[in-house]
């Protein structure tokens, strides 16, 4: 087991050199930098290639072991109403820094960059309605290979149920789904292998387009909008993790140090998603609550866009000289609690969502948006490690509000005393609950009843 572990501490060992080496090469060969991308973007392919059976397995998985439909429907319903609310708190934090900084004061639109923002804008916005039917995919099968989260989910969560109404006739499919889950997984950990290479070619080429001049001209808010991240994610949240879950969010965010630099590397959180989902199972937190939490938080728990376009559209009306009033910055904020839901964790999404929302809301500052176009990309690390960051603390919230965790065993694995396998990135710290508990007798699912009987 320790020989295991170190090959795969000396694989993020390689991520870092590689990042630094990438800055290195995109700052003194900008020109072979660009060409690198490609490198960078099959990397992240490849991750996401694995998102939609790990996020089948895992709530099918979940769900099918739940005797009670009202108990998936709980969790379900506690986490839309969570996302709703930090994700207000985001926008008004984003809201309250950006009247403090002023940071678009300034600056002048070249017509460059006004043709950079229309471009961004063109085709941007999403009706409600889109949005709600994009949810119900074409066929079963397209739901995986159409690349949407939420199709994933519909799928998975009426399969699920389906398995549950089955009862025992179903226990053969959720032992087979159990193992295509371990081969998903293990294909997952072979993929990671090529992490370094990805992230090199990622950082290099991000450094290659966007250049020293334009992160010295536009620091101020790249500056600022970090900050505020940060004191979202170690005062909000931190303050929200322990005094409900009594977790330290130093612990849970040292715990989750390799995806953090994987989405560094990669610019999108949705590269750490089934990293995500086994690690937080692994943690001490049932399939059913880390099935529904994640992927829906990926979708609608989005703290890091949320600060972004709102510090975005306050940059952008000062940058055009037409600041907004406060009774327009407090409707803007309303109209982004929607525009945000949209986003998904992919890179360049939140620009084409700021684009969206400011050509409703206010088409005269859709240009503005070519003034951060060029700095958006170091901006996405930021929102992509927010998001991250505040849809692992949403997982332990709601599970601790669900009883549906084993507080020994979070405290034992933050600890580092049950190391996670890296190896096949499965977890199977306890047997399977007798019928009685919640769950059926089937061997992935587990509860935490029986977690705590196995003393684990």
């Amino acid at each position: 087991m320790a020989a295991r572990r170190d090959r795969t501490h000396y694989l993020y060992i390689a991520v870092i050199v590689a990042v630094a080496l990438g800055i290195l090469v995109g700052f003194t060969a900008p020109g072979v930098a660009v060409e690198l991308k490609p490198i960078g973007t099959g990397f992240v392919n490849l991750i996401k290639m694995m998102i939609s059976p790990v996020i089948f397995c895992t709530i099918v998985l979940g769900v099918g072991s739940v005797r009670k439909a009202a108990k998936v429907g709980a969790v379900g319903g506690l986490a839309l109403g969570y996302f709703m609310v930090m994700s207000t708190v985001a926008l008004a934090i984003g809201l309250v820094v950006g009247n403090i900084l002023e940071p678009g004061s300034g600056l002048h639109l070249t017509q460059a960059a006004r043709d950079a923002g229309a471009a961004q804008a063109s085709g941007a916005s999403e009706s409600t309605a889109d949005f709600l039917l994009g949810i119900i995919p074409t066929t079963i099968v397209s739901a995986f290979t159409e690349g949407s989260v939420l199709q994933t989910l519909m799928v998975a969560l009426l399969a699920g149920f389906a398995l549950q109404a089955m009862g025992s006739a179903g226990e053969p499919v959720l032992r087979g789904i159990g193992h295509i889950q371990r081969l998903v997984f293990r294909m997952l950990a072979m993929i990671m292998w090529a992490a370094p290479v990805g992230a090199f070619g990622a950082i290099a080429a991000v450094v290659g387009e966007t250049g020293l001049d334009a992160l010295k001209s536009l620091a101020i808010i790249m500056i600022g909008f970090y900050v505020t991240c940060a004191l979202f994610v170690f005062l909000v949240l931190g303050a929200l993790l322990r005094l409900i879950a009594g977790v330290n969010i130093f612990s849970l965010l040292k715990y989750l140090g390799r995806e953090f630099l994987l989405i560094l590397s990669t610019s999108s959180s949705e590269s750490a998603l089934p990293r995500l989902i086994a690690k937080m199972e692994h943690l001490g937190i049932s399939k059913p609550v880390v099935g529904i939490t994640v992927p829906t938080g990926y979708s609608f728990n989005l703290d890091g866009t949320a600060i972004y376009l709102t510090m975005a559209s306050l940059f952008i009306a000062e940058g055009m000289g037409n600041p907004l009033s406060i009774g327009e910055q407090v409707s803007l904020l309303l109209f982004m609690i929607i525009a945000s839901k949209g986003a998904a964790g992919v890179t360049g999404a939140g620009l084409a969502t700021l684009a969206g929302g400011l050509q409703s809301h206010r088409p005269e500052l859709v240009d503005g948006v070519g003034l951060i176009v060029g700095i958006d990309r170091f901006m996405s690390e930021a929102r992509a490690m927010t998001n991250f960051a505040g849809n692992a603390v949403a997982t332990v919230l709601i599970g601790t509000w669900t009883k549906e965790i084993d507080k020994g065993r979070v405290d034992e694995v933050l600890a580092g005393n049950i190391p996670f396998d890296e190896k096949t990135l499965v977890d199977d710290h306890g047997p399977a609950a007798e019928a009685g508990d919640g769950t059926q007798d089937v061997p992935e699912p587990r509860s935490m009843e029986k977690a705590d009987k196995a003393g684990v």
